[in-house]
């Protein structure tokens, strides 16, 4: 591995020519473990906090690492390096636990300007690369060795520090910076062009405390919201704000109100219901005793002047400063400081042109990828406000007007309807717009709109186009940098959705995984569609929302319309139904509850069709995403918004990578529950009716089941009840029965066929029947299991050698019980005494299944009354820790302890000692069998 160099640091010498070498650090043999984070930052830069944390060398390290990493910048307000920092510890972990195979240790220092952290493994081998050679970093396709790549592209700084016995890898992420300045004096300006406000301006005061509840809640406050202080104090004001956040973009309200200072727009959920959109103004304060808390200003979003005044001066080529200097046309228009983020630079930008032509309103639209669309990114004085991300053709019709590109001047809208689809309905005549272009490329559109007609003409077009050509590359500088994080965010966004949905091969769990990574991150709510075959029809199976009491009201509407169809072209396409269904039950509850329907007024009853908040909720746009796999269709991904909203294009592509995930996860789980399903079945049908009663001998079975059951064991059993511990408790390996034979005579077998899968069941199918077969045509237990061996041997390539225990028992009018046992290769039965002694009921013979002439013996065993017969699987006696194995002693031993037991409470010692023996789960199936001849005075 190369070492990487700390880009703007000097190199600890410097070298006369040539290329400076790697920075190294150098070690004494023997230095302590915390040598290994020593601190080579500059020493200007002060460590305010630090956290640490070890992973083992397992798969799973990788995204509990990049879970430590993200809370951890999250509790320190590092939300704007959050995704770079997880990326690049992601990458690096992997690199140490994965592909070096070892412990990888993290460590997260804060200081002043950013985060340092270090991610250190315990393999040091490298490859310095020479002074006079190129260090190369690889190709990026391949699987490893992409950690470096990622530090060199996104850290501000970082390097490899080598010691014997460790290597450690750090990089430094700076803070971006954020203008604070000072708020300018607007001039004197004229009434008519004073902003709008109500007659009495509220201006709502709240304090929000260290742990983001409301301390304080002012009298406006309550007027505006609807809330009196009682009812708020105490709760965070995440419960109350509507914040606009899409992932990897813009800044969370728990973010927010973690900043020094902060302003921007967003909503407050009122009293009834409805969402207030305000204007914020945060400032993060101490009091005398050091604790901090965040005063919150906030106002009546058309307000904003209140706390945020534009500065109205007419756009001029350049305006000259009071030192004779030129003033920046871009300052002129936007204003200082410019907003450091793409809405709020989109949203001062539409502010400004529509006070530059003294307009009703003004909207700016920027461009996608193939400049085939625009989409809806700011407006002002629009209805439409409600309608961001909604997307219009760049040649909407014909000639010049008809398209984006060129500057177009509307006299009277009434006249050309549809000649800007943006705004239709809205009452604006005349609007002037203007492209917004960077080097010949169309990247937006500029359009200021007003409701008298003729107000616009080619001189408000230049003077608009002016202004679009100055700020045209800020545009697309902070567009082309919100895509970047946007993709950043959406990289860690889908590597933990990865994690996730491969975590499980569960179907249920799988569709609740999908619609709570998409529930609210990408969308508002959504629904799964699954498709059991091709002859099937869609069927909803899940449908979540970001407020639960609406799902069941989508659920219940979702059932009333038809399913998508099952399209498997890959992308999004618009479903239309669900929005036109719920608008008409929304209409006809409302022409019910008003008595327009022909019946009398009355409210419509809760849970009877969807309700007007169901019908809003579904009433925005809704896409349908194919969920395909191995090349068929197995579902449908439905995401929908509010009322008037839509989706971004990057959203809906984030959605698509998401949907091919998920429907490869959703398929490998039907997969897995069709094959355990199957061996579930089939091992069902091996197992026998019941257990018989037998007068004067007591019988107990327990069975347990090695992992999660997903293979048809070639061990079998023939015996109820059974208990089996885990998942998959009807799999099993080994194999037992107690089958009545005539005359007073019962059958006893236990077994093991020598691996798993179908050759192995059809194996233990076959000696299950045919041992009660045989048995009940008065054979011999030596000739019964001769016939049962040659019957192995006919299924040629299918066979499988048995281990076989076997035997007659019938009672006697003493009280005991006399036996006739042949071991076919099986463990050897234990006989306990009353006394406490523990001996080998038999003695070892050939298994089944390999030679074809046997030569086998039956032996006679009695059991006298208080006598136990303990017959057992090898994954018994062979249970080990270590190397330590329980084996036949150790078996014995625990069986001597049992003295005076019920034929249940021996197995369950047993069974018991055998699962204390070893702290690992068993990886062999477990089969026990215990008989008794109860004494004269029977055990409670």
């Amino acid at each position: 591995m190369t070492t990487g160099l700390i880009p703007g640091e000097q190199t600890p010498e410097p070298q006369p020519t040539g290329e400076p070498m790697p920075q190294q650090r150098r070690e004494p043999p023997g230095e302590t473990e915390t040598a290994l984070h020593a601190d080579n930052r500059p020493r200007s830069s002060v460590i305010t906090a630090r956290a640490a944390a070890s992973f083992e060398p397992v798969g799973r390290s990788v995204a509990t690492a990049r879970s430590f990493v993200r809370d951890t910048l999250q509790g320190w307000g590092f939300a704007d390096i959050v995704d770079d920092a997880v990326v690049l510890t992601s990458e690096l972990v992997t690199n140490a636990v994965v592909h070096a195979g070892t412990h990888a240790d993290v460590l997260c220092l804060r200081t002043e300007d950013g985060v340092r952290i270090e991610v250190s493994d315990r393999y040091p081998e490298r490859e310095v690369p020479l002074q006079s050679a190129a260090v190369s970093m690889g190709s990026p396709d391949r699987e490893g060795g992409r950690g470096l790549q990622l530090c060199a592209a996104l850290a501000t700084r970082w390097g490899v520090d080598y010691t014997p016995t460790h290597k450690n890898v750090w990089f430094q992420l700076n803070l971006p910076e954020r203008p604070v300045g000072t708020r300018a004096a607007g001039p004197a300006l004229p009434a008519d062009l004073l902003p709008l406000a109500d007659g009495r301006v509220r201006v709502a005061v709240l304090q929000i405390d260290r742990k983001g509840g409301i301390s304080a809640w002012n009298e406006d406050a309550e007027e505006l919201f609807g809330y009196p202080a009682s009812d708020v104090i105490g709760k965070p004001l995440t419960d109350l704000a509507a914040w606009p956040h899409t992932p990897g973009t813009g800044t969370g309200i728990a973010e927010a109100l973690q900043l020094s200072r902060w302003e921007g727009t967003y909503g407050i959920r009122r009293a009834d219901g409805r969402v207030a959109q305000v204007y914020a103004s945060h400032l993060r304060v101490r009091d005398t005793g050091g604790e901090p808390s965040t005063v919150c200003l906030l106002v009546r979003d058309h307000e904003r002047a209140v706390l945020q005044t534009p500065s109205r001066v007419p756009a001029g080529d350049q305006t000259p400063s009071s030192d004779g200097q030129s003033t920046d046309p871009f300052e002129v228009f936007i204003g200082s400081p410019a907003p450091d983020d793409l809405d709020g630079l989109l949203q001062r930008t539409v502010e400004r042109a529509r006070d530059m032509l003294d307009g009703d309103s003004a909207f700016l639209l920027l461009a996608t990828d193939d400049e085939t669309e625009l989409e809806v990114r700011a407006s002002t004085g629009l209805p439409s406000a409600r309608q961001r991300f909604a997307r219009v053709p760049v040649e909407a019709g014909p000639g010049r007007y008809g398209s984006a590109r060129m500057p177009a001047v509307h006299d009277d809208l009434a006249a050309v309807p549809g000649a800007v689809p943006l705004l239709a309905d809205t009452g604006m005549r005349s609007v002037v717009t203007v492209p917004l272009k960077v080097e010949g490329r169309l990247t937006g559109s500029l359009g200021v709109a007003a409701e008298a007609p003729g107000r616009y003409t080619n001189e408000e077009a230049l003077r608009l186009q002016f202004a679009a050509d100055r700020i045209a590359l800020a545009v697309e500088s902070a567009r082309l940098g919100e895509l970047e994080r946007l993709r950043r965010g959406s990289l860690s966004f889908l590597v933990e959705a990865s994690d996730l949905l491969a975590g499980t091969l569960d179907r249920d769990q799988t569709l609740a995984l999908m619609a709570q990574m998409t529930v609210p991150t990408l969308a508002t709510w959504c629904a799964v569609y699954t498709i059991a075959d091709q002859a099937s029809e869609p069927y909803l199976s899940y449908v979540l929302h970001e407020d639960e009491e609406l799902i069941d009201g989508i659920k219940s509407l979702l059932s009333k319309v038809p399913p998508p169809d099952p399209v498997p072209t890959p992308g999004a396409r618009v479903w239309t139904a669900p929005g036109e269904v719920a608008h008409q039950a929304a209409l006809r509850s409302s022409m019910r509850s008003l008595g327009l329907a022909g019946g009398p007024t009355h409210r419509v009853a809760s849970g009877i069709g969807p309700t007007l908040a169901t019908a809003s909720a579904v009433g925005g746009e809704t896409v349908v995403l194919p969920l395909v796999a191995r090349n068929r269709v197995i579902g449908m991904l439905t995401l929908g918004k509010p009322t008037d909203e839509h989706f971004r294009q990057e959203i809906l592509e984030l959605a698509e990578d998401l949907s091919r995930r998920a429907a490869l996860a959703l398929d490998n789980a039907r997969l897995y529950s069709e094959r355990t399903a199957i061996s579930q079945s089939l091992q069902r049908s091996l197992l026998p009716p019941g257990l018989p009663q037998i007068d004067g001998v007591e019988v107990e079975v327990i069975y347990r089941a090695a992992g999660e059951g997903n293979e048809v064991g070639g061990d079998f059993y023939d015996v109820f009840p059974y208990r089996a511990a885990g998942e998959g408790n009807e799999v099993g390996g080994d194999f037992y029965d107690v089958f009545p034979i005539g005359n007073g005579a019962y059958g006893f077998a236990i077994g093991d066929v020598c691996g798993t899968g179908p050759n192995a069941a059809a194996v233990t199918g076959l000696a299950r029947h045919a041992l009660r077969l045989l048995a009940r045509e008065g054979l011999s237990g030596p000739a019964v299991l001769q016939r049962l061996n040659s019957a192995i041997l006919d299924e040629g390539d299918r066979s499988r050698f048995l281990t076989l225990l076997y035997g007659e028992l019938r009672t006697r009018a003493d009280g005991s019980a006399e036996l006739k046992v042949v071991c076919a290769g099986h463990p050897l039965p234990l006989r306990l005494r009353q006394d406490g002694t523990v001996t080998a009921a038999a003695e070892p013979q050939p298994l089944l299944g390999v030679i074809e002439d046997l030569e086998l013996y039956e032996e006679t065993v009695t059991l006298d009354p208080g006598d136990v017969l303990l017959c057992v699987t090898d994954g018994v006696t062979e249970r080990r820790e270590g190397s330590r194995m329980l084996g036949d002693d150790g078996l014995a031993d625990v069986l001597t302890t049992c003295t005076g037991l019920t034929a249940g409470a021996v197995a369950a010692r047993i069974m018991r000692a055998v699962e204390r023996f070893a702290s690992d789960a068993p990886s062999d199936d477990m089969a026990i069998l215990a008989m008794r001849v109860p004494g004269i005075h029977q055990e409670a």
